[in-house]
């Protein structure tokens, strides 16, 4: 494996190359074209691109207009502020409307790192799985973030994207195979599963490589669709490995964690199970790294919480 791009570089580079060839995707951002790598998009396609200030309110509301005129509407702010400000019109413009725009939240998660908890997006997935009718895609790789935005643009219904900042690793065999709503096996095991989502996924690898050399062999799930989430795939983990731990840059509430043990739970499914991800807590200052190290989202605190999760 070696580093590639940052998601959010992949993300504007392959809607540039897309809105090149297709004059109904327009891009709305809240005076955020240069954090979300659309200066290029912007010079080249000064048509396609509209910046609506720090409004986040009058993005979505915008987005929803224009999409129900018939156009491909990218609507990106960052995902603190846009699932946090525009909540009612995420609602009712859009999810109650039936308009299928494609909501882009960045610098998710703890991306942000010491401007603190005003500007971490650890309530997203929670906030946009209690609306109906919102898709919930969460790249891991550069690879899934190319093929989502592919798939986004024609998606027919609405969508949220969510990037986080720093450069991922390339995770994928060119073979595999992107589906929004199918979990991908990243690599096979019998003994644990690994089931992560976004930048997590990175992480969770390096764990499962180093517990290999202590005769432990884990599956790795890249379920980067959270809605809707790839049952199928969860519960044959389920049956064929010995423990499940899911792992998100997200609260442990309301996200990967908790839906992946409803889908247990309701299907008779019992085994050991952990959700690592931010606790109910006040979080704690620093990088994003030292963030996630802090909760045990690095590949050292992952072998831990798996050998620990395993010997219960």
């Amino acid at each position: 494996m070696k580093p590639a791009k940052a998601n959010l570089e992949v993300f504007a580079e392959t809607l540039l190359e897309l809105a090149q060839r297709d004059k109904n995707i327009l891009v709305l951002t809240t005076d955020s074209r240069g954090s979300a790598k659309l200066t290029r998009l912007g010079e080249l396609l000064p048509d396609q691109l509209i910046e609506v200030g720090i409004a986040e309110q009058n993005l979505v509301g915008i987005a929803a207009g224009l999409a129900s005129a018939g156009k491909k509407v990218f609507a990106v702010s960052p995902a603190c502020f846009l699932t946090a400000r525009a909540v009612e019109q995420i609602k009712n413009d859009v999810a109650y409307s039936d308009h299928p725009v494609k909501l882009v939240g960045i610098s998710a998660g703890v991306s942000y790192g010491a401007l603190g908890s005003t500007h971490h997006s650890l309530h997203d997935f929670a906030v946009l799985r209690a609306i109906h009718n919102v898709d919930i895609v969460t790249p891991a790789d550069n690879f899934e973030t190319q093929a989502a935005v592919r798939a986004a643009v024609c998606h027919p219904r609405p969508l949220y994207l969510r990037f986080g900042k720093r450069p991922m690793l390339d995770l994928h065999d060119p073979d595999s195979r992107f589906r929004v709503g199918e979990g991908i096996t990243v690599r096979e095991g019998t003994d644990l599963t690994f089931i992560a989502i976004g930048e997590t996924v990175s992480p969770a690898l390096s764990a499962a490589t180093e517990l290999e050399t202590r005769g432990i062999s884990c599956r790795l799930i890249s379920m980067h669709t959270l809605r809707p989430l790839d049952e199928e795939c969860l519960c044959k983990a389920a049956c064929e490995t010995r423990a499940l731990i899911t792992v998100e840059e997200h609260s442990v509430h309301g996200g990967l964690g908790e839906a992946c043990a409803a889908v247990l739970m309701q299907r008779r499914l019992c085994l050991p199970f952990r959700v690592v991800g931010i606790p109910d807590e006040p979080t704690v200052t620093g990088s994003q790294l030292e963030i996630l190290a802090h909760y045990g989202i690095s590949a050292e605190g992952l072998v831990d919480i798996a050998l620990r999760t395993l010997a219960s």
